[in-house]
Formats: C-alpha cells, structure tokens, sequence
C-alpha cells in the first residue's frame, strides 16, 4: 500500500500524491476541515438541546475529523515515516473515542434519557450532506498510504453514522423509547474502532516497511564502504 498514491503518479514524500495533485488534495482537507469544524459546533448544541448519545458522539466525531485533516494537513508532503506516524496517532485518538462512546453510552442506558427525534432527524440530515460531500471530494484518495486512507474512512464512516443516526431519530419518534438512541451510539462506536483497527494495521506496516528498506540501504553503504 505504502507504493499506491492517488491517480496512480507518486510524488516525493514517499507514497503521498504528485505536487501538482499535492496542491488540490491540500486545498480539499483544509475545505474538510472547515465543513467539520461548523459541523461540530452545530451537531453538540443540537445533542445538548435533544439530550441525544447519538448526536453528541457523532458531534465529537465530527471534531475529532477536523483535528485528523488538520494533522493530514500538517504531515502532506512529508517523508512517508511521518506520514505513517500521524496514522498511528489518529487510529489511536479515533479507538480512544469508540471507547469514550461505548462508556457513555452505558451512562445514557441506565439514566433511561428519551432524546427529541425530530431534532435528531434533521441534524442527522444535515450532517448527512455534509459528510458525503467531504466524502466525494477525498474519493480519490481512498487508495493511498495509511495517513490519506484513515481520512477517506472516516468520511465514509461517518455518512454512515448519519444514516444511522436518522434511524434512530424515526425509531425514537415512532416507539417513544430511547434505545433506538443508545443502539446508534453503540454502532458509531463499533464504526470507530473498526476504522482504527484499520489505520493502525497499515500504519504498522508501512513503518516496518519503511524501517527494512533503511536497514537495508545502510547495509549496504557499509557493505559498498568496506
């Protein structure tokens, strides 16, 4: 994987995208960034107003995507190592963030909270279109290293979570209960640790690559040296 880049031209950095694809895949995370970064705010003041598990965990989801492109931004066009090493800390913050998700939705389950599904439905409606517009515009890199890979999976997670998320919204509404809420907060958190499962695994490996092949080139330095 650590070879594959988007559209198929590697640039220098090890695996990341061209210079000429470098600049709009740069200019796509910082438009991610923001539409998440608003997406935050709007989905954790609608969770608190509608006592939702459902919407305050994908809330945080939302700010722990901005935070991921933020760093995506930061590592884009570095060496492939550092690339790596940025998907081993986003793997870890996004399975620390499937386990915050789990406890708290075992808060909201003994607390017996009925959340206001309208007010579910319709944000989750909102934060629908925005994930799959984030989702359609990082579609291209969805084959690249681990740091790019863990960004597209977390755009499709999350318009996953969303549909999710409306479910519950209907299931609330229709049954008056508020398990519909804890299940989807239960699959969000599944989602999340699935994805960080992921990004580790080819993290690890891209770094065990990455480390072989420089043990491999000072071997043979000092093989040529002697």
């Amino acid at each position: 994987m650590a070879g594959n880049c988007c559209g198929g031209s590697c640039g220098g950095g090890g695996g990341g995208p061209g210079i000429g694809r470098q600049a709009d895949y740069r200019r796509v995370l910082r438009m991610a960034l923001l539409i998440n970064a608003v997406m935050f705010v709007i989905e954790l003041v609608a969770s608190l107003d509608a006592e939702s598990m459902a919407l305050r965990a994908d809330a945080l989801d939302f700010l722990a995507d901005a935070a991921n492109y933020g760093v995506s931004l930061w590592v884009l066009g570095k060496a492939l190592e550092w690339r790596s090493w940025a998907a081993v800390v986003k793997g870890l913050s996004l399975g620390a963030m499937g386990l915050w998700v789990v406890g708290s939705t075992a808060w909201n389950a003994y607390a017996g909270t009925l959340p206001d599904a309208p007010v579910m439905g319709l944000v989750g409606l909102l934060a629908l279109g925005a994930n799959l517009s984030v989702a359609a515009l990082l579609f291209a890199s969805r084959r690249g290293d681990a740091n790019m890979r863990s960004v597209w999976l977390c755009s499709r997670n999350d318009a996953m979570a969303n549909v999710a998320v409306m479910l519950a919204g209907a299931g609330v509404w229709t049954m008056r209960e508020g398990w519909p809420d804890i299940l989807v907060a239960a699959v969000i958190a599944g989602l999340a640790l699935s994805a960080a499962l992921s990004i580790l695994r080819q993290a690890f490996s891209e770094l065990r690559a990455y480390h072989d092949s420089a043990a491999g080139a000072s071997a043979a330095g000092t093989g040529e040296g002697a």
